[in-house]
């Protein structure tokens, strides 16, 4: 569904000025699912003979009171666990569920207490860490104010990533502490790898069986008139992706650099595909030709024979070019391969004792390695069957469309290195910048309504985005620009060297001297003896980076989650305590306001 624009100036609603306040006050914050729940009701209520009171008390009159619940609630990084949920309330309220679906740091969690049927949808990020939509959610359920819970039965399906050491963490510590304040599982919890819908379809199908079994002892299945609009007809999407044509393709970093970082510009004309700054593109990859040579050389197996795998039969290099993933090792496909090569090396890596020396090698191997390294032998079916399913890559929009039109900027870090003896490559990177202009890719737009502009454009703007995290704050300063915002931009811009990484360097000077963006402050941390990354700005201009946060800025953080976010969070936590002479508590609690209030988004990966 893609979110709604800004809200309208208040003096274009026909409404009394006091009431077009209170409109205002209501819709702030609400993603776009809320937005258009609250537009079919109002206009529900319009087409009502005798009036909206009349309508209200007829419609407070049919609702049976204390009716039976399911709320649905997800925390999502990258959209999967946000789809799942949907997908799973859609089909329960069709089932006749009262339903109610809530993004993890939208739902009141003095609620939980008085639940007594809930879904929990939620990804785990990187090393166990919770998306950022669910982390007071999580913090608030795993922590001493959870409220004791004998009377809720719950179930939670788990999102992850099975080649990180902490799979699915998040989703375990959430069944287990529920669990432990007395609640009762609806069923056993469920992980799901990248190819989750093997584990979350008919996961998802027995815990509606089963809710649907707990709501009919407590009261008939209501006949449910979903308050949600129609969908539209389907257009382009993750399952049906555009065929987008490339016009451009260009290197941005200089010679000497270290980094093949590119500017590729995709033509989105005829497709009808809305996004706005703070979206990102989905691409589905292909892997590199050579790749999948080198693998069908490895295992000696013929690239034309025929594979059936779902009941879909294709050559077996189809399978491997467009289909399987082959530059991302797993733990369950180095479990299944140490078994295959009979090799105590590996099966012993699989100890828990050898945790670190496993993750090593699911860090630095890709999976052409481990044929390489481990011989074994492989039918194409075994091999078919044990990859994981090629996922695709989202990359955040480094354009706005009121500039651009109807074309899609990307800047994409070109993962390309020597390893064991030959050329390794990243899937969706390399595809992308080995295209040559005219050539077509297939890609799809994934909305992300936890990254935008404030809907207040007279508010303040601070963009944290070190290397390829600068991509979507290019778009910020575009569409700022474009719709003539009022409130200040200050961009953070770190790399290793000023010569050869400054990315969009001319035209962050221009919008300086236009005055589209009003401060810019550069970390290269390469220039000198001592390195110096965004963090290091931050707390260096801490004093003036307060006084913007206290004033009503919103600030923004893109890019690398394992280090560079960390640090920053922990930098904001610093110029608190520092300049707000804030405790350390307090200023945990004070950057953890900002984030729910909305004024503290980061899209990190």
């Amino acid at each position: 569904m893609t979110p709604m624009s800004a809200t309208p100036a208040l003096p274009l609603i026909p409404l009394p000025e006091s009431k077009a306040g209170e409109l205002s006050r209501l819709v702030e914050g609400l993603d776009a699912s809320a937005l258009w729940w609250l537009s079919g009701y109002a206009a529900g209520l319009a087409s009502q003979p005798g009036g909206v009171a009349r309508a209200v008390s007829a419609a407070l009159a049919r609702e049976p009171v204390n009716l039976p619940r399911l709320s649905v609630v997800y925390g999502s990084q990258t959209g999967n666990a946000k789809r799942l949920a949907e997908q799973f309330a859609r089909t329960a309220e069709t089932a006749g569920l009262q339903v109610r679906l809530l993004r993890a740091d939208a739902y009141p969690t003095r609620e939980l207490k008085n639940e007594r049927l809930l879904v929990v949808v939620i990804s785990t990020q990187g090393d166990g860490d919770p998306p950022d939509d669910a982390r007071g959610f999580v913090e608030f359920v795993l922590g001493k104010r959870a409220p004791q819970l004998a009377e809720l039965k719950f179930g939670v399906l788990g999102l992850g990533d099975s080649s990180y050491p902490k799979f699915c963490e998040i989703g375990r510590l959430l069944d287990e502490r529920l669990a432990e304040l007395g609640a009762s599982r609806l069923l056993d919890r469920a992980e799901a790898d990248v190819d989750f819908d093997r584990v979350a379809r008919p996961w998802a199908e027995r815990a509606l069986q089963v809710a649907r079994e707990q709501l009919k002892a407590h009261a008939p299945l209501a006949t449910v008139t979903p308050l949600r609009p129609a969908a539209a007809a389907a257009g382009w999407t993750r399952e049906k992706p555009f065929s987008a044509e490339v016009i451009a393709n260009q290197r941005l970093t200089g010679r000497g650099s270290d980094k093949d970082i590119r500017h590729i510009e995709l033509s989105l004309e005829g497709a009808s595909l809305h996004y706005e700054p703070g979206d990102a593109l989905g691409l589905w990859p292909r892997n590199p030709p050579a790749l999948v040579d080198a693998v069908l050389e490895t295992l000696q197996l013929d690239g034309n024979a025929p594979v059936s795998v779902d009941e879909l039969t294709q050559p077996l290099r189809l399978w491997l070019s467009e289909h399987r993933e082959l530059t991302r090792l797993s733990r369950p496909l180095l479990a299944q391969h140490a078994a295959l090569a009979g090799s105590a090396d590996l099966n012993r890596l699989l100890s828990p004792e050898h945790s670190a020396q496993l993750q090593k090698i699911l860090a630095d191997y890709q999976i052409i390695d481990l044929l390489r390294s481990w011989p074994a032998s492989w039918s194409a079916e075994e091999l078919v069957a044990a990859l994981r399913p090629l996922t695709p890559r989202l990359y955040s929009i480094a354009s706005s469309r009121s500039v651009v039109g109807d074309e899609a900027h990307l800047t994409v870090a070109h993962v390309a290195y020597e390893a064991f003896g030959s050329t390794h490559w990243g899937a969706a990177s390399h595809y992308l910048a080995s295209r040559e202009e005219a050539a077509r890719v297939p890609v799809f737009i994934e909305h992300n309504e936890r990254f935008r502009l404030p809907r207040d454009s007279s508010r303040d703007v601070i963009m944290i985005g070190p290397g390829t995290g600068v991509a979507p704050f290019r778009g910020f300063v575009q569409e700022r620009a474009a719709t003539g915002a009022a409130g200040r931009n200050w961009l953070l811009f770190g790399n290793p060297h000023f010569r050869s990484d400054f990315l969009y360097q001319t035209e962050w000077q221009e919008a300086l001297k236009k005055g589209s963006l009003n401060r810019l402050d550069l970390a290269f941390s390469r220039d000198q003896a001592e390195k110096i990354y965004v963090q290091h700005r931050l707390a260096e201009h801490g004093a003036e980076l307060y006084r913007w946060l206290e004033n009503g800025a919103h600030l923004y953080v893109c890019g690398d989650a394992t280090r560079m976010a960390r640090d920053v969070h922990e930098a904001l936590i610093e110029v608190a305590v520092s300049h707000g002479g804030k405790s350390r508590e307090d200023a945990v609690e004070y950057v953890n306001q900002l984030q729910q209030q909305g004024r503290y988004a980061r899209d990190v990966y």
